[in-house]
């Protein structure tokens, strides 16, 4: 699919480009991400508009999912242009699969609030629903999360998954407080998902 289109809009062209030499493929890269999404999205439909085929790939997980993404496919499917998904590596369905927690009914909410009081405000609410939570957190604020979530849900247990399907993925079930302190012990790289275990 990379080969067919004519131009691949990554979050970062670097990363891309790495996976992109590994398999021999030359598709020109242009950058997409948070920060640029508001001046290369019109650019990229009107390319779009004019024919050319554009794929969007991310460098981690799924295009779309809790990254600006969807912003694109919803502007090209208001131009009535198609888009079209190829399946792929999703950190909410991967952690799912292998927590071990109930996952018939679960509720994605992304990324916490950065402010502590509203970040507590919403784990407060989570846990009104009474399901499996199923969180994204950076490296930089997955300690105040967990602090927060040791605050709301008690000994709950939280599966924490960090660097899913790469090369050095963890993935550990414990409560909030164990977390903090294996954690606190080393340096913290990865991006990490986190499945807040109700009920389970």
């Amino acid at each position: 699919m990379l080969r067919e289109v004519d131009l691949i809009a990554c979050e970062d062209t670097r990363r891309t480009r790495m996976l992109l030499t590994h398999f021999d493929i030359h598709t020109p890269t242009t950058s997409y991400f948070e920060h640029n999404k508001a001046q290369k999205g019109p650019r990229l439909l009107r390319q779009l508009a004019e024919g050319r085929r554009v794929a969007l790939v991310s460098d981690a997980g799924t295009p779309g999912i809790s990254d600006p993404g969807f912003m694109l496919a919803r502007d090209a499917r208001a131009a009535g242009i198609p888009v079209v998904p190829v399946p792929g590596v999703s950190a909410v369905a991967a952690l799912l699969s292998a927590s071990g927690v109930p996952a018939d009914r679960f509720v994605f909410e992304g990324f916490l609030p950065v402010k502590p009081g509203r970040r507590l405000n919403r784990l407060t609410a989570l846990r009104a629903l009474e399901t499996t939570v199923v969180l994204y957190e950076s490296p930089h604020r997955i300690l105040a999360a967990l602090e927060a979530i040791a605050e709301i849900f008690g000994d709950t247990p939280i599966v924490v998954g960090r660097e899913l399907t790469k090369q050095f993925e963890e993935i550990v079930r414990a409560p909030a407080t164990e977390h903090l302190e294996r954690l606190r012990a080393g340096p913290i790289r990865g991006e990490f998902a986190l499945v807040i275990a109700i009920g389970g």
